[in-house]
This record gives structure tokens, C-alpha cells and sequence, in this order.
């Protein structure tokens, strides 16, 4: 069972791992930084708890530490119980959820063995923002897609605010970056079986509905808000497909778009 020590002293070097989230240069979870992860509040907590992710240790006031006792039961870790005031000059913040854990992060998957087993993918390019990575976790995870894999220029799934928004689901949804070079290494996805759909709003994209991908192993190509993907990555792509839309709206956020595309092929989820 968890270990847990009171703690007043936001100074204490056991509190290192949590300290100065704010500050970008500080942050364990950010180049430069120890490379841990970071989960909030206690339904993300509880995620990481049952996530491959080796927990290190957790940080929480009395009450939220206590809803977690069960949970906390089959870890030996240590568990610090701190008030509010020594948590937010800790980590720069008020929290709000009451409770952090942080874990080492886990050895990503093998890209040609995660397609070989794959009935749907999603393969991003650019997707450097955050939030958007993190909704794009969730949405992944809520519609039945077997893994996301990382193209050039994405951000790092693992990233605390990424973690935060995707409430944990990055942990669960297999991820691995995409090798070079780039995007000839979409072979790899066909060489499994997939076939490799673009998504675009260009006029000459074939509408997602009418394009013969539900009930396919496919791979979703993804890119940032705002540019999309690249012509060569567009090239690269088996067919390109797009979302009609009404006029005068041009795009949909890149997480909104990929929640469409998963959607419409990927297996029911019950």
C-alpha cells in the first residue's frame, strides 16, 4: 500500500517532481526536464494508476487522497498529503483537482507491430498544439481507434496540458512516433494491410461517406490546424477524403475533424 507522509514544506526536495509547473524552462514533463509524467485530478490519477506508466509518486490534499484509497491500496509508493496553500506554491497554482501523481514514462510500441494488429489508425502530422493532441487522445479512445502515431512536428502527447485535456486517455491509447523518412515511412502502414486516407477540405477530395472506408483497415492522416498537411504527405496518402461542410465554413478544429473521420470507420463501439 501506498506510503503517505504529511507535508507543510513546499521547499522539501521530496516535492521536487511537482515543482514549478508553470514555469516552461522548470518543468519535469518538457524538453530539458526529467521526461516524467504528469496526471491531474483524481479520474486521470486513477488512469495512470491502471496505465503502464510506473507511478513514482503521488501529491494531494486529505480529502482527494481519500477517495483514492482504494486505488492507492495496490501501490507501494509514497503518497504526500499536503494542504491547498503548500500544493499551490509547489507547483505554481492554484489546483483546483486537489491531487497529482507522476510516473516514468513507458517504452512506446513498436510502429510495423501496432499496424500489423490495427483496425483503424490515426497518423498526425504537425499537430504541435496541446489541447488539440489531447482532444484528439480522447476522441480516439472514445471511438474505438487502436492507436496514434506521430508524424514530424506534433507535440508530445505526454506533455502535462495534453495528459490534462485527453482526462488521461493518452495513457491508455497506444501512441508511437512515425520513422524517417518522412512520409515515405507510410509504407510501413501499407506494407500491414492499411490503406492510408488523407483528411483535406480540398474540392477534389472524395466525400468521407462515399469513400468505401468503413469496414477497411485504414490509416487516418491527420495535420495541423490551420496549414493541414503538406502536399508531400497529401501525395503520399492512398486517397484523399474530405467532410462536407455548409457554406462558408471551410474547416472543422483538427480534433472535431478526426472525431468525424473515426466515426465513420472505425468498428461500433458498445
Amino acid at each position: 500500500m501506498a506510503t503517505i507522509t504529511a507535508i507543510r514544506d513546499p521547499a522539501d526536495p521530496r516535492l521536487d517532481d511537482y515543482r514549478d509547473l508553470t514555469v516552461a524552462d522548470r518543468r519535469p514533463d518538457r524538453p530539458g526536464g526529467r521526461g516524467i509524467v504528469i496526471a491531474e485530478g483524481v479520474v486521470v490519477v486513477r488512469r495512470l494508476i491502471d496505465s503502464p506508466y510506473p507511478v513514482r509518486s503521488l501529491l494531494g490534499v486529505p480529502r482527494r487522497l481519500a477517495e483514492l484509497e482504494e486505488d492507492l491500496a495496490a501501490l507501494d509508493v509514497p503518497a504526500y498529503e499536503a494542504d491547498a496553500d503548500t500544493m499551490a506554491t509547489t507547483v505554481g497554482f492554484h489546483l483546483n483537482r486537489g491531487v497529482l501523481a507522476v510516473a516514468d514514462r513507458a517504452e512506446a510500441p513498436d510502429v510495423a507491430a501496432l499496424a500489423r494488429t490495427a483496425r483503424v489508425l490515426a497518423v498526425c502530422e504537425g499537430v504541435n498544439d496541446h489541447e488539440n493532441l489531447g482532444s484528439l487522445f480522447r476522441n480516439a479512445a472514445a471511438l474505438g481507434v487502436d492507436g496514434i502515431l506521430l508524424g514530424p512536428r506534433c507535440s508530445d502527447p505526454l506533455y502535462r496540458r495534453s495528459v490534462r485535456v485527453s482526462m488521461g486517455h493518452v495513457l491508455r491509447v497506444p501512441f508511437a512516433t512515425m520513422p524517417e523518412p518522412w512520409p515515405a515511412s507510410l509504407d510501413v502502414l501499407r506494407q500491414a494491410g492499411l490503406r492510408v486516407a488523407a483528411l483535406t477540405p480540398a474540392a477534389d477530395a472524395v466525400p468521407l461517406a462515399a469513400a468505401g472506408l468503413s469496414g477497411e483497415r485504414v490509416a487516418l492522416l491527420v495535420g495541423a490546424e490551420g496549414p493541414g498537411l503538406s502536399t508531400e504527405a497529401l501525395q503520399a496518402a492512398d486517397l484523399r477524403v474530405k467532410i462536407p461542410m455548409a457554406s462558408g465554413v471551410d474547416s472543422l478544429n483538427v480534433a472535431t475533424a478526426a472525431a468525424v473521420a473515426f466515426h465513420a470507420v472505425a468498428p461500433s463501439v458498445t
